[in-house]
């Protein structure tokens, strides 16, 4: 199985502690999700729920022409205002893990996401990654440092 490594990191001009509130809700992920992937997340949730290991998210998503599926994510590891990781249970990835790191720097945080992903079915599945999924990929990690932008506003060297 092939596995595929991405890395995407962003500026914010906020404190560490609300970068930290924000990113561990996971209400708030579908805030910052393309809304041509119909991002809702299933589980409920009460709107001050944060992130725990063991924790299972499941949600409702459209990563590909337009087909909704059912994905379940477990935080497996957690270190308040450090990082976070969520690991696919079921969904649409042979195998997903992405971790979440979140880091003080003056005048606001350094966010790193690393992520590394498999498609299923072998041979099918790295030309499916090749010609549209990783595409797909990078168009949610750029959607998503806009929608950061918008909602944070754009961070300031100081």
């Amino acid at each position: 199985m092939k596995t595929y490594h991405l890395k995407f990191e962003q500026k914010l001009p906020i404190p560490l502690a609300e970068t930290w509130d924000f990113f561990t809700s996971p209400l708030n992920l579908a805030k910052i999700t393309p809304p041509d992937m119909a991002f809702k997340v299933t589980s409920v949730f009460a709107p001050e729920t944060k992130v725990y290991p063991g924790m299972l998210i499941t949600y409702k998503v459209a990563p590909l022409f337009g087909i909704k599926l059912n994905w379940m994510t477990e935080i497996t590891q957690v270190k308040e205002h450090e990082y976070f990781v969520d690991e696919q249970r079921f969904g649409p990835y042979a195998m997903w893990h992405h971790e979440h790191h979140f880091k003080e720097i003056k005048g606001g945080v350094h966010m790193t996401d690393i992520l590394n992903y498999a498609i299923p079915y072998g041979p099918i599945g790295r030309l499916a990654n090749t010609l549209f999924v990783g595409n797909e990929v990078n168009k949610i990690f750029t959607y998503r440092e806009k929608a950061i932008n918008d909602l944070f506003g754009l961070y300031k060297e100081v």
